[in-house]
């Protein structure tokens, strides 16, 4: 199972049966809004604070899993994910409500594909059936956190991106041959890599370099070329970060197609979007993924997916003592069943 330094193989194949994906207004008014099966009309969803609102993309995007499967909390075996808040309080909070048994993770922006590896990992190995996993970020809650809060107005560099406010959920389970549904094949499991940067404004940059490493990590460990795939996708890497990744991998001597290599901070909004140089937040990798580009394979567009999800693992007390930012990437290759 293991191949290379740090890739697995699923050679069970374990199926994405269904996915719930849930946004905010920014996100409605975006290129992807059809993929998203719930989307607000405001920041506050209901709630008196921003974080439970947090909370409640997470929650209704796993009862939309739930409903898709018609399946109750107590089929799942366990429930992982994470957010970029706080000791991930909006997703601890999601698992008191839902009450499946739990494993919050942090991977700040990678948190989407590091559960979906874990996830497939253990249905591979027969440690469950059922596994709902994901991520997600509100831009209110991580500007207040990581930034400003959004009401003090402060400008941003263009180098700056935009945190998403969407959750993306995903129900991995056995695979019972059923076919024409997506199947997780391998994962590669990223390095911190920390070049040096310090601006928080300039996460793309900053995340560029994990993500070119652990992508040539999974092409070697696993001895594929590029052209594998239909589709390379990286988490939220933004204008700077994905061109600046794509540079490095064609420096090191591997040969991607312009084309082919995508980003998802780049995907989900439209170009007159005030967003600097894009999309970001854990939510990022886990709403694309999970709504457009499922929703893709499933129409033939794409029959092999690899999903690269990047992120920064500082926080606001390392930035205030001059810390760099070290950063991860986690890969995970995508198929549909025939």
């Amino acid at each position: 199972m293991l191949k290379g330094k740090q890739s697995w193989v699923f050679q069970n194949r374990p199926t994405i049966a269904a996915t719930g994906v849930t946004g905010g207004p920014f996100e409605g008014n975006g290129k992807l809004a059809n993929d998203f099966d719930i989307l607000h009309d405001d920041l506050w969803m209901g709630q008196d604070s921003y974080e439970k609102a947090h909370r409640v993309l997470i929650e209704e995007a796993c009862d939309t899993v739930l409903k898709k499967t018609n399946l109750l909390e107590s089929d799942i075996n366990f429930y992982i994910a994470g957010d970029l808040i706080n000791q991930i309080t909006p997703t601890s909070f999601s698992a008191r409500t839902n009450q499946i048994p739990y494993f919050g993770i942090f991977g700040a922006c990678s948190t989407s594909m590091e559960g979906l590896a874990l996830a497939s990992f253990i249905v591979n190995h027969g440690g469950a059936k059922h596994i709902i996993t994901g991520a997600a970020s509100h831009n209110a809650c991580a500007e207040r956190q990581f930034r400003y809060p959004t009401e003090y107005g402060g400008q941003k560099p263009p180098t700056a991106q935009w945190t998403i406010t969407g959750a993306g959920m995903a129900l991995v389970k056995v695979n019972e041959g059923n076919g024409n549904l997506p199947v997780t094949t391998t994962a590669t499991i990223g390095k911190v890599v920390d070049m040096g940067i310090a601006d928080p404004f300039n996460m793309g940059g900053a995340m560029a370099p994990a993500a070119a490493e652990t992508i040539m990590a999974h092409f070697k460990d696993l001895q594929l070329d590029p052209s594998y795939y239909d589709l390379i996708v990286t988490g939220d890497l933004g204008q700077i970060g994905q061109s600046t990744t794509y540079e490095l991998l064609i420096n090191a001597g591997l040969k991607i197609e312009k084309e082919k290599f995508q980003d998802c901070g780049l995907l989900i909004y439209k170009d007159d979007q005030p967003v600097n140089s894009g999309g970001s937040g854990a939510g990022c990798s886990a709403t694309v993924l999970y709504g457009h580009l499922l929703n893709q394979m499933k129409q033939g567009v794409y029959k092999r997916i690899l999903s690269v999800a990047t992120g920064a693992l500082l926080s606001p007390l390392t930035v205030q003592q001059n810390e760099s930012i070290p950063c991860i990437a986690h890969a995970v290759s995508i198929e549909m069943e025939i």
